[in-house]
């Protein structure tokens, strides 16, 4: 059975695009009809798109690759080539999209939300584009640009409105399955849950709208003390309690607690190291709403338990009895409710990081000064710089562009060897 993915690499390419066409006007008593080669077309984008139809990366652990069609090339009679299709790449609704360098490049948050992964190349100009007073029969043609490609990483970060915070094996799954129609893996060991779930609750329904009153409650791996740093995979689970309105924090009040990895610890004492361990994450998550319960309560009799001021609680349950459980749901639909209304849900916009445009940029790497800049790669990646005139006309563009001014300013001298993408030549003053 598939399992749930939350963290996956994608190979995002986007289409080249096409070649212009070199072609002459010819027809009957038509004598030198001149250039009328098309245009070609740019190539298809990658887009990503976050969709509640999908709800796992799982689809990107064996299959990463994804591709835009590519553009079409120009021809005769000024026909220009037709697009290549954009690739929709639907993701889970909370998915971050991250360089491999770690930056944050976009947020998808709700249904809807687009960011484009990879952009297609341009489509090169047919020969009719360069006919000018100078060049009266311009026999050369721009090639497509080649497409975007880069590797990307994708995290899952869970959209809940109760995120539920414990030791491991004390008793979250078992609630979840209790209040909800989730049926996570329940058993008597520690880290029976290795991945998150999420389930609807219904609660009756709302006097104000009338309406059925829910929320979605995630079912969140047990944390163990040093989750901030790694332990135990905390980073990986911690990351599904950030988007959550409210914190619900279960501590064991089960004899049975130093069975696991709670060690025994008393519920004063498992709520100091669950919030220790949540602030040293991300400090402000302790800035949100959060009930703090005690789980198992059918374990011990009454007059064994700690008293819930001891520990700072709210209320104790039973999710095996059910006792306390209407009204730890009614809690927390109340809870839910006023943050609705108070503010939106943690980041429910997207963000993009969309960087300055580039210009033209040298560097000096051993004897030669490179040339970088997409502009000034265009003008000579598309050109045949076989055809004179073509090169010439790549020539101009690099002037426009102020290559040769950046050049000498950056230090070239007569002889000196330059490169821009392939080709290579000697800078002359």
């Amino acid at each position: 059975m598939p399992g749930f993915v939350d963290e996956a690499q994608v190979h995002v390419k986007a289409g080249n695009g096409g070649a212009g066409c070199v072609s002459f006007r010819r027809e009957p008593y038509v004598s030198k009809g001149g250039p009328d080669g098309g245009d070609g077309a740019p190539g298809g984008d990658v887009v990503l798109e976050a969709s509640n139809q999908v709800v796992s990366l799982l689809g990107f652990e064996e299959h990463p690759h994804r591709r835009g069609g590519d553009g079409t090339h120009g021809s005769g009679k000024r026909r220009h080539g037709r697009r290549g299709p954009d690739l929709v790449v639907p993701v889970p609704e909370g998915t971050l999209v991250r360089s491999l360098d770690g930056d944050l490049l976009a947020d998808l948050v709700t249904t809807g939300d687009r960011f484009v992964a990879a952009e297609g190349g341009r489509g090169g100009r047919g020969n009719a584009r360069f006919l000018s007073n100078r060049l009266r029969a311009p026999a050369f043609a721009e090639q497509g640009e080649m497409g975007e490609e880069r590797w990307l990483n994708l995290e899952l970060e869970l959209m809940a409105d109760v995120a539920l915070v414990g030791f491991p094996n004390a008793g979250k799954s078992t609630l979840v399955a209790r209040v909800s129609a989730a049926k996570p893996k329940i058993a008597g060991y520690p880290f029976t849950t290795l991945e998150p779930h999420l389930g609807v609750v219904h609660v009756g329904r709302s006097s104000m709208t009338s309406q059925p009153s829910q929320f979605v409650i995630a079912d969140i791996p047990g944390l163990v003390e040093g989750a901030a740093d790694g332990r135990g995979l905390g980073h990986r689970f911690l990351r599904h309690v950030e988007r959550a309105r409210v914190l619900l924090v279960l501590v064991d009040l089960a004899e049975t607690a130093g069975l696991g990895p709670s060690e025994g610890r008393q519920p004063a004492d498992q709520l100091r190291v669950l919030l220790h361990e949540l602030e040293r994450y991300r400090p402000e998550l302790l800035d949100r709403p959060r009930l703090v319960v005690g789980s198992r309560c059918d374990a011990r009799p009454a007059e064994a338990r700690p008293p819930l001021s001891s520990y700072g609680g709210d209320l104790e349950i039973s999710a095996l009895t059910g006792q306390g459980v209407s009204q730890l749901t009614g809690r927390c639909m109340e809870i839910v409710d006023g943050a609705r209304r108070a503010a939106p849900a943690p980041r429910t916009s997207p963000v993009i990081h969309r960087p300055a445009a580039e210009g033209v940029t040298i560097e000096r790497q051993g004897a030669t000064w490179v040339v970088s800049g997409r502009e000034a790669l265009r003008a000579v990646g598309v050109s045949d710089l076989n055809d004179p005139d073509a090169l010439a006309h790549a020539q101009r563009r690099l002037k426009r562009l102020g290559v040769d001014r950046a050049l000498y300013r950056a230090g070239a001298r007569q002889g000196d060897a330059v490169r821009i993408g392939k080709l290579e030549f000697s800078y002359e003053d």
